[in-house]
């Protein structure tokens, strides 16, 4: 199986991020994951790999795949780090898949979402759900699993 380049996870909440990194690592699915704890801290870093403001010698910095938000944080909240990330070059963003995860099942929530290219998940992630999106995402790397 082929491997996700990379993950993002953006979660104010660090057990939410130690949770979710020890499944990703448990399923194998990429050797890079990167925890924020606020949208403006994720934006900075998608901003500077998008304009090579970087070591490319560094493994700190890497196009992820999968980026995984929550929407109630300090500092930006996930809403406003979807309209940033949408103002992002169209070519860097075609091929990452934006997930929002998050515990709210509030029908603005998701309608405001909806506005946006991405998939709205409710916590927690599990296998089950993370297998469904690379299903749905990355068919051909998941070919040899099903």
């Amino acid at each position: 199986m082929k491997k996700l380049s990379g993950i993002l996870l953006i979660d104010d909440d660090e057990t939410t991020n130690f949770l979710n990194e020890r499944l990703l690592d448990r399923m194998q699915i990429t050797e890079h994951v990167h925890t924020f704890i606020n949208g403006k801290q994720a934006f900075d870093y998608l901003y500077n790999v998008s304009n090579n403001n970087y070591d490319p010698g560094s493994s700190e910095y890497f196009k992820p795949e999968m980026i995984f938000l929550d929407i109630n944080m300090p500092v930006m909240d996930g809403f406003e780090m979807l309209d940033l990330y949408e103002r992002l070059n169209q070519d860097f963003r075609e091929g990452i898949v934006m997930v929002v995860l998050t515990t709210s099942t509030h029908p603005q929530d998701t309608d405001i979402v909806n506005k946006y290219s991405a998939e709205y998940i409710t916590k927690p992630l599990t296998a089950d759900k993370m297998d469904k999106l690379l299903q749905k995402y990355f068919p051909s790397e998941r070919a040899d699993k099903v």
